[in-house]
């Protein structure tokens, strides 16, 4: 089927004058792009205000990096004893080269600048990839959503290196899917990830009970872990808001009591652990200790995680001024504890407390465990809605938590889901050890796939000489290379986890964006000429009732297939139909006044209008009264523009069309509404009007209606009368239910695929009509199967 797509789109060229026409009465949407770029791009802050985002960037980006000092140890010695103190040492070296190279160099001063307007994560990296190179698997983008304010992106010489690497990555669909596959992968790991920290944190937290009452059961510790697990998710829905203002603060606290004990514990018992900030340490630690210590890195990668959505230099600050520092010391800190203690490995860090301070710092530690589950816990949510607006998952519920932050979302069934997950990891494991070897495992994994990523962002957004990318590539690859190879071996203590949690994760999206592509390639390859809807007549064939139809399609452009599916099949069509596409394109929102354009379809007396509807993947898709209304003031103020800008006879006038200001929409409205006293029932507060609208001062808007001519000006009334009756008249909402069935003749795989997961998927997905918010009695499901 995709074959026959891909025949069609190579002979445009060779159609004859039906396709023309085609083009001629269905145009693409350029002159309703609108044009306001740099109002988007990343701000600067004033000195005051980058501290205070430095201090809550702590809350919500280096949780679960902060509680590290909890279980690090205990992995890296899992027998829970050292046989030479010097193991120690070198332990401790890999530590701190660990988190210069990884967080430090890679994370904080490189990947960070790799962000989608502050939005981070894989999903964000590959939309910026998706901005600068044809690798969508999905075609419905079209050139004007490029003129979008917030569809950044660099332009680059056709001979350069960055332009063949954007053909040799566009050339073939294979490659683009692989780059799907790898993002995905690094989103499944990710989930894996909002499982598994809430796990080991909360686990490792609660077990310092064990050591004031040594005697306790660890079923005791595990049951009290599960009970803080089940309250945690328990209060997701009521969302972060109330109680976000206290994550900086504890997490704040925490840094500067772990700093503290370590400085505390350096000076007690072996100041002689700050040699290990020589490398030379490192090489002795894998000669002493053979496999055993290169094994034992599969622990200290637990020290990793995504960073995420504040402006770079908060972040920067935030780690190189409190993090940085404070966890260097809570690490030498231990180590010196452990050279005095060889025995203590399992609990050193509860054990090297000072023993007047132990239960504050229990409390602190609880308090930030809980804090880093709820920021991975967060972040799955963001990733997750992310996936969902590309295409990748299938349809859930996302609620919105909180009226003053968008990113702040609760999504119901992935909540319930990761909790039942992440109680059968703590009380199934009941160990540390094997949970952090399971957590290492998807780590590594994570950061395997932002080094590949960040290749292809360093060479098609930054324009990086090779050379440099070269460097980084080798460095990284070095050392995550390294760690993955270690993790290999514990895939049999725990590690195999998160393999099996992201494999699951994996079929799921791959097998929901596969069923999503071959629809969009159904009603692509079958949509209705416009020849065929002119044949019919104004009337279309049909007995055309009084009311507004508003078919849904994925269709940005073309008259879809369910439509000449209804009209065949009943006897009666609206007085105006509107073809409403909703789609997603690979920016992080799209700004309101930009959201719609609008086009007429055919001739006026069809009275067939487009609208499409543009989103980004953080924004929140409402089909609600206030949507359909910004729609229909869309669609007049479309009418009155059309009908002044009849009298221009040069085209370029129409490339002036685009979104404009607060001030020149509302003077345009106005000068309207007292020009035609007749249109006054259309509601003149209209605020987010999102349809073409020239940019130009109300003096030529003035001589624009005085100079088409009175008729024109008659016809508009008259058209804004009839779209007002037609809506009085009631609205439905057409919703056509596409069933994808595989082909008798298909293989076992795709059979399998798409019969029984996809197909599972939609009965258990929300519905359209629910997600679009369509009153029961306003719905019209038009039902087709086609067969790949």
């Amino acid at each position: 089927m995709a074959s026959s797509l891909e025949i069609d789109e190579d002979s445009d060229n060779n159609k004859g004058s039906m396709w023309v026409l085609d083009q001629k009465l269905d145009q693409p949407m350029d002159e309703e792009a609108g044009r306001l770029k740099n109002m988007y791009r990343e701000k600067k802050f004033s000195a005051l205000l980058l501290l205070r985002l430095s201090f809550q960037s702590l809350g919500v980006v280096y949780g679960d990096l902060g509680t590290s000092p909890l279980y690090v140890f205990y992995n890296t010695f899992p027998r829970g004893k050292v046989d030479d103190p010097e193991d120690v040492i070198g332990a401790l070296s890999l530590i701190i080269y660990s988190l210069t190279l990884i967080p430090l160099l890679k994370y904080v001063f490189v990947v960070c600048r790799a962000n989608d307007n502050g939005q981070g994560g894989t999903f964000a990296l590959y939309s910026l990839l998706c901005r600068h190179a044809k690798v969508n698997t999905i075609p419905n983008q079209h050139r004007t959503d490029e003129e979008l304010t917030t569809y950044i992106r660099s332009t680059f010489h056709e001979k350069s290196f960055a332009a063949k690497t954007k053909r040799w990555l566009e050339r073939y669909a294979f490659r683009k899917n692989a780059l799907l596959i790898l993002v995905l992968v690094g989103t499944c790991m990710v989930i894996g990830d909002g499982i598994l920290t809430p796990a080991i944190s909360v686990l490792s937290a609660v077990g310092g009970i064990k050591v004031d009452h040594p005697h306790m059961s660890n079923d005791v510790v595990v049951i009290v872990a599960v009970i803080i697990l089940v309250g945690l998710f328990s209060m997701q829905h009521y969302g972060t808001d109330k109680v976000g203002w206290l994550f900086a603060p504890i997490v704040l606290l925490w840094f500067l009591l772990i700093g503290g004990i370590g400085i505390f514990n350096i000076w007690k018992y072996e100041s002689s652990v700050l040699k290990a900030f020589s490398p030379v340490h490192i090489f002795r630690y894998f000669n002493r200790r053979g496999k055993d210590g290169w094994t034992s890195l599969g622990g200290t990668e637990a020290l990793f995680a995504d960073l995420a959505h504040f402006p770079v230099s908060a972040v920067q600050i935030a780690f190189t001024v409190v993090v940085f520092p404070c966890l260097l010391l809570a690490y030498s800190g231990q180590a010196a504890y452990i050279m005095n203690n060889t025995t203590h490995v399992n609990d050193a860090f509860y054990r090297s407390i000072p023993e007047r301070i132990y239960w504050p710092v229990f409390l602190v530690a609880t308090a930030a465990a809980i804090v880093a589950s709820q920021a991975t816990i967060s972040a799955t949510f963001s990733i997750i809605k992310q996936a969902l607006a590309l295409g990748c998952f299938p349809r859930v519920k996302v609620v919105h938590t909180s009226k003053k932050f968008l990113g702040q979302i609760y999504v119901p069934d992935i909540n319930w889901i990761l909790m039942i997950l992440c109680i059968a990891v703590t009380a199934g494991f009941k160990n540390q050890s094997q949970i952090g070897n399971a957590y290492g495992t998807a780590v590594v994994i994570v950061m395997l796939v932002t080094t590949l990523l960040m290749i292809l962002i360093m060479l098609l957004v930054w324009r990086c000489h090779w050379i440099l990318v070269l460097l980084f590539t080798a460095l990284s690859l070095v050392v995550e290379c390294t760690y993955f190879s270690a993790v290999l071996f514990k895939i049999d203590q725990g590690g195999w986890v998160p393999l099996v949690i992201a494999a699951a994760f994996l079929v799921i999206m791959y097998v929901w964006h596969y069923g999503t592509v071959k629809r969009y390639e159904f009603e692509m390859h079958s949509k209705v000429s416009m020849a065929w809807v002119l044949g019919l007549g104004p009337s279309l064939g049909l007995v055309r009732v009084p009311g507004i139809g508003l078919v849904y399609t994925e269709l940005a452009s073309g008259v879809p297939h369910i439509f000449s599916h209804f009209i065949t099949n009943l006897p009666a069509i609206h007085s105006v139909v509107v073809f409403v596409c909703v789609k997603y394109l690979p920016v992080y929102t799209v700004p309101e006044d930009e959201r719609f354009l609008v086009k007429r379809i055919g001739p006026k007396n069809f009275h067939m209008f487009r609208c499409v509807a543009r989103y980004g993947y953080k924004d929140l898709h409402k089909k609600d009264d206030d949507f359909e209304k910004k729609l229909f003031d869309s669609l007049f103020l479309f009418v009155r523009l059309e009908s002044m800008m009849e009298g221009f006879s040069d085209s370029d006038e129409y490339s002036l069309y685009g979104q404009t200001t607060q001030q020149s929409r509302d003077c345009l409205l106005n000068l309207n509404n007292n020009g035609n006293s007749s249109s006054s029932n259309v509601d003149p507060t209209m605020s987010s009007v999102d349809s073409i609208v020239p940019v130009r001062s109300p003096s030529h808007v003035n001589h624009t209606v005085t100079s088409s001519g009175q008729g024109s000006a008659q016809t508009e009334i008259d058209e804004l009368e009839f779209l007002n009756s037609c809506r009085d008249a009631g609205v439905v909402h057409i919703l056509g239910n596409t069933v994808v069935r595989a082909r008798r003749d298909s293989r076992f795989y795709r059979k399998i695929a798409i019969d029984y997961i996809y197909a599972f998927l939609r009965k258990i997905c929300r519905e359209n009509s629910v997600i679009f918010n369509v009153p029961h009695e306003s719905l019209l499901n038009v039902g087709q199967i086609f067969f790949v």
